[in-house]
């Protein structure tokens, strides 16, 4: 069974989606890759209690890593490349190359890219943290006004929290 809310973040509304085994996803509203069906609405699930609670932390700067259970659904390659992603520390940015790299698979960084635009738990899968090789913030499924938001956010914040 799947179950979904909505929160209402500083960078706009998510819609949160759980099973009893973890998070499956937090889409933006703009975001393409979301389901069309988000299962049962319920605001009292505990995974998404505790994925909002997390995020409240987050935003209000208390909090640099979540601790929520994650389950993504994806291919094995996709997985990979999440379970990656999540090693990137707060205030820290990649490459894709440097993301290519670190699952010792460097020619893949076209599909290192996308798997990166599928992650289906934005913020805190965090693949906001990824950039172009050249320094350039480029595409993000909760559009880039948000990515640049996330990262000044997680720069301003990660030295009081180390």
């Amino acid at each position: 069974m799947k179950y979904f809310t909505q929160y209402q973040s500083p960078v706009g509304q998510l819609t949160l989606q759980a099973s009893d085994d973890g998070l499956l996803g937090s889409w933006f509203d703009q975001q393409k890759t979301a389901p069309n069906e988000f299962g049962e609405e319920n605001n009292q699930h505990p995974i998404l209690r505790q994925t909002i609670q997390e995020y409240e932390e987050y935003f209000a700067g208390k909090r640099k890593q979540f601790d929520v259970p994650t389950t993504p659904q994806g291919t094995d390659f996709q997985k990979q490349v999440w379970a990656m992603l999540k090693t990137i520390r707060s205030g820290e940015t990649w490459s894709y190359q440097e993301l290519a790299i670190a699952i010792n698979n460097p020619k893949a960084v076209r599909a290192v890219g996308l798997a990166n635009g599928k992650n289906p738990i934005s913020i805190i899968i965090p693949c906001h943290r990824v950039i172009g090789k050249n320094g350039n913030l480029t595409g993000y499924a909760g559009g880039i006004d948000n990515k640049r938001l996330l990262l000044i956010h997680e720069s301003e914040h990660s030295e009081l929290l180390s």
